[in-house]
């Protein structure tokens, strides 16, 4: 790392590797079953100048849509700049889209790729998007043989091929996903897109769209598994870019949306007109089919929201320990060493949060108790994780200054990208009354969720009261106006039971006299002076 001391200005954080300067992470995916040398390996490789640099130029040339070409046929694509199919074809030679399917559920590849995912979009969010729904429309497309042996091995593949051909033509595809339309937002039983059969129809035939699509994020995907009324109610469908006779379908991009963040990722309006499409599944259940590929969706989304507090928090602890102010570096002052101990505090947590929920996804296909815990498990990390995401990069914001705040850094990026985590798959509301319904359906859920928490029953009587008042809050129906107040009740004891078991001890004992039996202010600043301040501060620095 460089810095230039003469006038006082620290360098540009660049050049580290995002793994092994993670304090937390090598541990916990390690105890995981995950690979650690690959990820030793990765991480160097994403934190150097060339990568964040690909980062920058992808963010700051927007994709542009072309309706038209210059013969007046329609096209409908998305231009990229180059440095945004760089980071793709990074992300895809690494595996994340497809990693977890490589070898047998629990040894490791799922964590792996999860940290992967973790460690690539610190730098560029973007680009993530659609190796996360390539990622999860396998377990989608599954539902329909027939269709799933066309588009598997191509999702499968770590080619990756941004041009735009029928599958039969191409070494490797994405995939993405269409639910929402203007009239409903989540509500997506509130769909008007219809669906005509073809042929008679039925699972894995043909099918006519015609209506529209509000955000379909990633437009340049290959497919996009869609929601769809076809005459027995809403079905899910794949709808292919190029035909496999080489026309290209009916898929009209309307306009790309002008995002606060996310800027390198188009997000399209679309409509369909007489659009070619295949149910994937059971008429009538399409959301029951494509549900599995949100909940992988949402895993990710929750992570997202882990990378950017620790990049956010890592810029600002290199900034503070590299600048001096009223006689001090910055990092040695009491009151930044508690702001920054205080952020470090909320992003390890997070990171032990987000890690333990993969575990749990990596074994849910040969343990049915770790499947049940993270039905219950992922909408809370989801919730809490990706709200807790922005007030932690706005204030790591302010550590760096007016410095954080230009153009020149990767702050206002990180800032930008902070909100749509909360909105993606699912807003607060969405989730939180997921999580009730959850509950009501599956109240094993909640046992198997409340039993983990158990383990840690003893070590703190202030947790043990927390546990307690869980307990009590499942024993009744969950009210809706309580909803949100309940997963914050649920993250916080989660995050303490994992901090008690596996975190630094200074760490632990800094969440636990704030968040779970102290008054830890609405805004970062405000740990007790009795914790280990500096120490915690220093393991914000990225060396």
């Amino acid at each position: 790392m460089s810095m230039s001391s003469s006038d006082n200005q620290p360098g540009p954080v660049d050049s580290y590797n995002l793994f092994t300067a993670d304090p937390v992470l090598p541990t916990a995916v390690r105890r995981e079953g995950g690979n650690t040398d690959l990820l030793t390996a990765f991480g160097a490789q994403v934190g150097s100048d060339e990568i964040r640099e690909w980062a920058r130029l992808a963010n700051r040339n927007v994709p542009i849509l072309h309706t038209h070409d210059r013969f007046g046929d329609r096209i409908d694509e998305v231009e990229y700049h180059p440095a945004y199919h760089s980071m793709l074809n990074l992300a895809v030679e690494a595996g994340i889209h497809c990693m977890r399917y490589e070898q047998p559920a629990g040894d490791g590849g799922y964590v792996t790729r999860n940290a992967l995912m973790g460690l690539i979009t610190q730098i560029e969010m973007g680009h993530g998007c659609p190796t996360s729904m390539t990622s999860a429309a396998l377990t989608t497309l599954r539902y329909q043989p027939e269709l799933a042996e066309i588009w598997e091995p191509l999702i499968l593949s770590r080619n990756y091929e941004h041009q735009l051909r029928a599958p039969q033509h191409k070494s490797g595809v994405l995939i993405g996903m269409g639910m929402t339309e203007k009239q409903g937002g989540s509500d997506v039983r509130a769909n008007t897109s219809t669906a005509v059969a073809c042929n008679g129809g039925g699972p894995g035939g043909e099918y006519r769209l015609e209506g529209h699509k509000w955000f379909t994020s990633a437009p340049m995907c290959d497919a996009f598994l869609i929601l769809a009324y076809a005459p027995k109610g809403m079905s899910c469908f794949l709808v292919p870019r190029v035909l496999p006779d080489g026309i290209r379908n009916s898929l009209r991009f309307m306009r790309l949306k002008d995002k606060l963040g996310n800027r390198s990722n188009a997000s399209a309006e679309l409509e369909f007109d007489d659009t070619a499409a295949w149910m994937v599944g059971e008429e009538g259940r399409g959301i029951p089919t494509i549900i599995e590929m949100v909940h992988s969706t949402r895993l990710d989304v929750a992570n997202w929201g882990v990378s950017l507090m620790r990049q956010a928090v890592a810029q600002a602890g290199w900034h503070v320990a590299h600048r001096d102010a009223f006689g001090a570096t910055l990092i040695d002052k009491p009151l930044m060493q508690n702001v920054l101990a205080d952020l470090e505090v909320e992003v390890e947590a997070a990171t032990l949060m987000i890690t333990r929920l993969s575990g749990a996804h990596e074994r849910m296909e040969i343990d049915e108790r770790e499947r049940t815990f993270a039905r219950l498990a992922t909408p809370v990390a989801k919730y809490w994780l990706t709200k807790q995401s922005t007030p932690v990069v706005r204030e790591a914001m302010e550590c760096v200054g007016g410095n954080g705040y230009v153009e020149d850094s990767i702050m206002p990026r990180l800032y930008r990208e902070a909100p749509l985590n909360a909105i993606w798959e699912g807003a607060g509301n969405v989730i939180a009354l997921d999580i009730g319904r959850a509950a009501s359906r599956n109240p094993e859920s909640v046992n198997v969720f409340l039993e983990e928490l158990e383990q840690s029953r003893g070590k703190d009587a202030a947790l043990d009261a927390r546990l307690d008042a869980l307990r009590s809050d499942f024993s009744q129906p969950i009210a809706e106006g309580d909803a949100r107040r309940l997963v914050e009740k649920m993250a916080i004891a989660w995050a303490a039971t994992l901090l008690v078991e596996h975190g630094d001890p200074v760490v632990s004992d800094a969440y636990f006299m704030s968040r779970v039996a102290g008054d830890h202010g609405s805004l970062f600043g405000t740990l007790p002076n009795s914790c280990e301040l500096g120490v915690i501060s220093r393991r914000a620095v990225p060396v």
